[in-house]
């Protein structure tokens, strides 16, 4: 599904044909499929309104509208059923069933980067709040939307929660200025916490692994720590130098070549798509030979939300690798071998990166840095791929379909879908 102004179109993944086209009362800011892919949502912000529609049923609507409340965030709820809309000022959250037309509030919710999360299977939800000046977290049954456990956290200032995949663990932690992680039960005992060091900044990332055995912290220093399951204490820290000395890590560098033009075999002026791979460079990687000094870009220091620190990662869907970026270098993709605990691969872009993610059912990473290329990298190696459009069209970020088999890439006002072909095992 993709929105142009007020117009929301569904498209056939496969062939890319339009299914539905749907008008909605203004321009749509943000859409969101249900977890059966049978309803789309598509919030107004501006309006406060959100629209639902049907896809069995296309002559179904539905409208809901939060006055004079407003509205800043919405999401579905894992059944695809109801609707969690986040009032401005974050009053309360509004929880409208499109089943029975019921409605639920939950007030005083935090505006934090990660308020709201639910476990992977949808039984339960998380909720930051803040009240009487003090962190709270409230879980809810998904199902009756009853409260389960309510309880305070040991934080100055808390700015996100995330569930551990199997749903059995919660990790809290605070703001920058405060270094600490806590880790909660579903019945709210406080299991650990975790802090590296004291009055620097703090926490920038966290990740928990697929298996829930892992739990990355990123960090301003520069460094990403991993906790264990079992005793929740640190098992190791990956740094990440500007040179990279190791003989045992692989560099990949991306370098630019122009292509060599044979003029005599050449009608001028050329057309079409034989203009465009005349005159485009091209790219592609080569092995560095270690050592190997990255580009470091120091910080400004008297400046707000500093460039530095660990602000990505992310585990592959096995659990075998970990990907990470330090802010500090800009250009790099550090992927880590957890088997090994050791550092695998380097792979130096020409340009800073804007985002990466992991093929959900292999080891496969794909990348993009703003220009009109996607990079993939697999443990045989990694490729820079050039998207075949006419124009200028720059990647800001990308998205994988839940098979593997193709991914969404977006520019800021065009999108492409990229197929790949499955290797036969």
């Amino acid at each position: 599904a993709s929105c142009v102004q007020h117009r929301l179109v569904v498209r056939d993944a496969s062939s890319l044909q339009v299914r539905q086209l749907y008008t909605c009362l203004d321009q749509i800011q943000y859409i969101e499929w249900s977890s059966d892919s049978l309803f789309i949502l598509c919030a107004m912000y501006k309006r406060g309104i959100v629209q639902v529609w049907s896809l069995e049923q296309p002559d179904w609507h539905c409208k809901i509208d939060e006055g004079s409340a407003g509205l800043v965030a919405s999401c579905w709820s894992p059944d695809g059923r109801h609707i969690l809309n986040t009032t401005e000022f974050h009053l309360r959250i509004t929880v409208w069933s499109l089943c029975t037309k019921s409605v639920s509030y939950i007030k005083y919710p935090k505006a934090c980067q990660q308020g709201v999360v639910f476990t992977k299977d949808g039984r339960y939800m998380a909720v930051a709040e803040r009240r009487d000046c003090k962190d709270f977290i409230s879980i809810f049954v998904c199902s009756n939307w009853q409260l389960l456990r309510h309880f305070d956290t040991e934080t100055q200032d808390l700015f996100g929660i995330e569930w551990a995949p199997n749903g059995c663990v919660l990790a809290a932690w605070d703001s920058c200025l405060e270094y600490k992680l806590l880790l909660y039960s579903l019945d709210g005992r406080l299991l650990s916490s975790y802090r590296a060091y004291e009055w620097p900044l703090g926490i920038k990332s966290v990740a928990w692994s697929p298996s829930s055995q892992f739990l990355a912290i990123g960090s301003f220093d520069e460094k990403v720590r991993i906790l264990n399951h079992v005793t929740w204490k640190k098992i190791t820290e990956f740094e990440h130098p500007a040179t990279i000395a190791s003989k045992k890590t692989i560099v990949y560098k991306e370098v630019e070549k122009s292509p060599s033009l044979e003029t005599e075999k050449c009608s001028f002026p050329p057309t079409g798509a034989l203009a465009s791979s005349l005159f485009s460079t091209q790219s592609k990687y080569e092995i560095s030979q270690v050592p190997v000094s990255l580009q470091y870009i120091k910080p400004v220091a008297d400046r707000a939300n500093p460039k530095m620190g660990v602000g990505m990662l992310a585990f592959s869907a096995d659990n075998c690798f970990l990907a990470t970026k330090n802010d500090n270098i800009p250009n790099a993709v550090w992927i880590w071998d957890i088997r090994k605990l050791k550092l695998l691969v380097v792979l130096e872009q020409l340009c800073p990166i804007q985002c990466f993610q992991w093929d959900p059912r292999q080891p496969r990473l794909a990348l993009c840095t703003g220009n009109s290329r996607v990079y993939l990298w697999s443990p045989a190696g990694c490729v820079a791929v050039q998207v075949p459009r006419k124009g200028d069209f720059q990647i800001v970020s990308l998205s994988w379909h839940s098979s593997g088999d193709s991914m969404v890439l977006l520019s800021k006002d065009n999108l492409c879908v990229c197929y790949l072909e499955r290797e036969e095992v």
